[in-house]
């Protein structure tokens, strides 16, 4: 049975009334001496208290996405076919120009929480190795026959950790918010893409590459973006390309986007960080190097000591003492042609959670239709 859906919901709750009907039909009746009656009435409990849990637990997942399934729970799910040395570019000495398209079959998402127009494929990452589901939904207007000849801007959507591909169309039910938005022409339409993250048993890639441990970034910066290229009227260039994320996704979203400027043209940050090391199952922040190199601040720095500053856009989100410094950090350092955005939200919005970053959706896809076209 899987892990999320009403199935499964349904069944705990299920559990839980027999857990909670056990003792008042059994408490009085269990026979034998007085161990074994004390035993058994203490099992009673026990099994009302784990069903109490895991009905909460159920409920909290569901509602903010954090395990996909039970492999992701417990840790047993592998992603990683391999994870070669792909070198600085994360090409692995390949020219994508040269490699055969990748043609993926697409199927409706299984999962109706996602809401409508939600498709799923799963792709086997030709470069990073990395194996995992990418969600893609298309804006009203790709279908209609005046937009038979246009490419559309491409928005990658990072959940934070542990979460899962669905949580931006589960839980911020963006393409419900957005789908009339872009209808009427108040939001540009934009393509949405969400690629599985979680692809390490209990840790954090950081979104980095880790010869012999994962490539996680060369699967979202290249294999999910040319695997969207060949398979959709999306356009291929740095300034069809935009990143998004919230927590863990935001220090992705920030990092992958001013890394790879060649890639990305735009990336939104809500209630993210700058230190890898503020996510303590972090990959990149347990190593001391990779802790600074993967740092957006470190790439900033970085690339403006070398006369390169990026021609990157950034919208970063966030109350005091979560997300609000980090961006304002970025903004003292970017110099022409960067460019970031903060905005402060308030301390009584309601904290790290869901229904805040829900609230900006709008917001920031306004935001992007200032920078990203087909």
């Amino acid at each position: 049975m899987s892990l999320t859906g009403t199935p499964f919901f349904l069944f705990s709750i299920l559990l839980l009334i027999v857990a909670l009907v056990l003792p008042f039909a059994l408490w009085g009746r269990v026979a034998g001496p007085a161990l074994i009656r004390g035993l058994a009435r203490l099992l009673m409990l026990l099994f009302a208290q784990v069903m109490a849990i895991t009905v909460v637990f159920v409920m909290v997942n569901n509602a903010n996405n954090l395990y996909d399934s039970w492999g992701d729970l417990l840790g047993t799910g592998n992603h990683i076919d391999q994870a070669r040395n792909l070198g600085p570019d994360g090409l692995g000495g390949k020219n994508l120009n040269d490699e055969p398209k990748v043609h993926q079959q697409f199927r409706p998402a299984d999962d109706p929480v996602m809401g409508p127009g939600v498709q799923m494929t799963n792709l086997k990452g030709q470069v990073s190795g990395v194996n995992g589901e990418v969600y893609v939904w298309l804006p009203p207007q790709y279908n209609d026959p005046a937009y038979q000849h246009k490419k559309f801007p491409v928005v990658e959507l990072l959940p934070g950790y542990p979460g899962s591909a669905k949580s931006w169309f589960g839980s911020l039910k963006v393409n419900e918010q957005l789908g009339s938005l872009m209808q009427s022409g108040a939001i540009k339409p934009f393509i949405l893409v969400a690629p599985r993250t979680n692809v390490l048993p209990n840790a954090d890639s950081g979104c980095v590459n880790i010869p012999g441990t994962v490539n996680a970034d060369s699967w979202l910066t290249v294999d999910v973006r040319q695997m969207v290229v060949d398979n959709f009227r999306a356009g291929d260039k740095p300034d069809s390309w935009g990143l998004a994320g919230y927590s863990a996704g935001a220090h992705c979203a920030t990092k992958l986007a001013l890394a790879h400027p060649d890639r990305y043209r735009a990336a939104v940050g809500m209630s993210g960080y700058n230190d890898p090391a503020i996510e303590r199952d972090s990959l990149a922040g347990k190593d001391p190097k990779l802790r600074v190199e993967t740092n957006p601040l470190h790439l900033l720095k970085a690339a403006n000591a070398a006369g390169k500053p990026p021609r990157t856009a950034l919208y970063i989100s966030g109350a005091s003492g979560d997300g609000y410094q980090a961006g304002i950090g970025l903004k003292q350092l970017a110099k022409n042609p960067t460019t970031v955005t903060v905005q402060q939200i308030s301390s009584g919005a309601g904290g790290h959670t869901v229904p805040v970053w829900k609230h900006q959706v709008p917001e920031i896809f306004r935001w992007f239709g200032l920078f990203l076209r087909g």
